[in-house]
């Protein structure tokens, strides 16, 4: 039986942006209590990231730490994310590309897809038919004007970001505005009691840290809940095939040439490519299947993206793990980050989990040790769910593609290929336009949208019949979505170049509410 005492103390393992996410959430809901957060960090461990992109919940995140929109863009050469432009995803070779915009669909009426479908999909891409943003991003424009307060805009947005700045800052606000203690040195082991819970973790300087609580962000090495506490590792790589990632920092040749205020992902025969614009480089890297091809091939492919003159001595080779731990709470030790599970970064999933994970661990952490227990079954359903949703969205992107160039795209479009929960929803969607109540979990971090942009992007169409077609109302859609580009048009006009933008932040900051 668990002894019954309180939880006083919280021990981090591992930096990078998982371990001082987790940190800051931590330390905020923790502020006004006596439990003690102590982070572990060894400055011999390179930080692993295979991208620099976030989703437009980091916003709020940003805002919930208390850090200024103008001191973060600032400091992690941030620029604007308003969208993914997919190249190539649908068909190969013909640079047909679609936009996975972050403004949902601007429309007073609770859906217009039936009536695009009938009507509009030959004249218009379904995100150029119900949002701005796709124009926006077509344009370079930003979401947002300097005179905006800090994290509004007139269209939603997300960042990338240089992942090495963006953990230095989450460092300094823990352990400033939290009371985070910072430790330089290097776990070698977890030290557990007869009933198997940790009691402490010893390190490379000789000393034991004692700890009533611990968190597992130690990369793909999982030293808690991996090596010490046996969770086994779920394997998804029979639904996402790649494998390994090959990344290079690229500097721009002229700093004021104009950012791309999206990430582009291009398809290629064995992976895709991410391309992502900061203030000062590019950050670009390949994602590729080890089964389907060799190294040399990848490097090949990465060059030719990069033009005939490119250097790629310097790129670095990441292995990937696809999947999750088969639980994430084990004990009185919750893993966070690549200690937890992994998804490739093809919708900036990564950032994603860890945010949210954090978020839900702060709010759940228990204060005595004998409500560990149910706590710790109510997290891993929660966290479960998050995981096989985003690999379930991950996979459309694969699952519908009509690209048929090689055996690895071959391979993503077999039945087996896509787990079934993907399936059931894609075949409710054969003769029906996806609705809200598709989504019933709070924890569905793909949603609505999100799927439609992707379905309609790609042109993976349901077969409506006439009576699901006599729902629409021709004449009131007629005249939104004549309304919407007005919209677009008026927003086009006010918003500003999105280097210019930059530009001004970079020397002006925004204005103080």
């Amino acid at each position: 039986m668990v002894e019954n005492r309180a939880i006083r103390s919280i021990v981090i393992i591992g930096g990078g942006t998982a371990g001082w996410l987790a940190a800051n959430h931590l330390g905020k809901k923790l502020s006004n209590t006596e439990i003690s957060i102590r982070l572990i960090e060894s400055k011999n461990i390179p930080t692993i990231g295979v991208g620099e992109g976030t989703v437009p919940e980091m916003r709020n995140t940003l805002m919930y730490f208390g850090i200024r929109e103008t001191d973060f863009m600032q400091k992690c050469h941030a620029t604007f994310k308003q969208s993914i432009k997919f190249v190539d995803w649908v068909d190969s070779g013909n640079n047909d590309y679609y936009h996975h915009v972050f403004d949902p669909p601007r429309t007073r009426f609770n859906d217009l897809s039936a009536y695009w479908i009938k009507k509009e999909v030959k004249k218009t891409t379904y995100a150029n038919a119900i949002s701005a943003q796709s124009h926006l991003c077509d344009d370079f424009k930003a979401p947002k004007l300097i005179t905006t307060p800090e994290f509004d805009g007139g269209a939603n947005y997300a960042y990338h970001l240089d992942a090495a700045k963006f953990s230095m800052m989450l460092k300094e606000n823990a352990t400033k505005k939290y009371g985070v203690i910072h430790i330089e040195d290097e776990v070698l082991e977890a030290c557990l009691n007869s009933l198997g819970y940790i009691d402490s973790v010893r390190l490379m300087s000789g000393s034991d840290i004692e700890a009533d609580f611990f968190v597992d962000c130690s990369g793909f090495s999982s030293l808690l809940v991996g090596d010490a506490l046996k969770v086994p590792f779920i394997d998804k790589g029979k639904y996402l095939f790649v494998d390994t990632a090959l990344t290079v920092q690229v500097p721009y040749e002229n700093l004021a040439c104009e950012v791309p205020p999206y990430t582009i992902s291009t398809a290629k025969k064995n992976g895709w490519i991410w391309d992502i614009g900061l203030t000062n480089r590019k950050g670009i890297g390949y994602v590729y299947s080890s089964k389907y091809t060799d190294d040399s091939q990848a490097e090949e492919t990465l060059r030719k993206y990069l033009g005939p003159e490119s250097n790629i001595d310097g790129a670095r080779k990441i292995p990937m793990k696809i999947g999750y731990r088969e639980k994430f709470w084990e004990k009185n030790c919750v893993a966070i980050g690549l200690s937890a599970g992994f998804v490739e970064p093809l919708e900036a999933t990564g950032l994603l989990a860890f945010d949210v994970s954090s978020r839900l661990l702060a709010e759940k952490i228990p204060t005595h040790f004998n409500d560990l227990d149910k706590i710790e079954k109510q997290y891993n359903k929660y966290v479960k769910y998050i995981w096989d949703r985003i690999i379930d969205f991950v996979k459309l992107h694969y699952f519908i593609s009509r690209r048929r160039d090689s055996q690895f795209w071959l391979d993503n479009v077999s039945e087996d290929s896509a787990p079934d929960t993907l399936k059931e929803r894609l075949d409710l969607w054969k003769r029906a336009v996806p609705t809200t109540f598709d989504f019933f979990s709070r924890f569905d971090v793909f949603n609505l949208d999100n799927y439609l942009y992707v379905l309609y992007g790609m042109k993976h169409l349901p077969e409506l019949d006439d009576i699901r077609l006599k729902y629409c109302d021709d004449e009131l859609a007629e005249a939104e979505f004549s309304r919407i580009r007005k919209e677009s048009q008026s927003l086009n006009e006010r918003l500003p170049g999105h280097r210019e933008l930059l530009d001004k932040i970079n020397k002006y900051g925004f204005q103080v509410c």
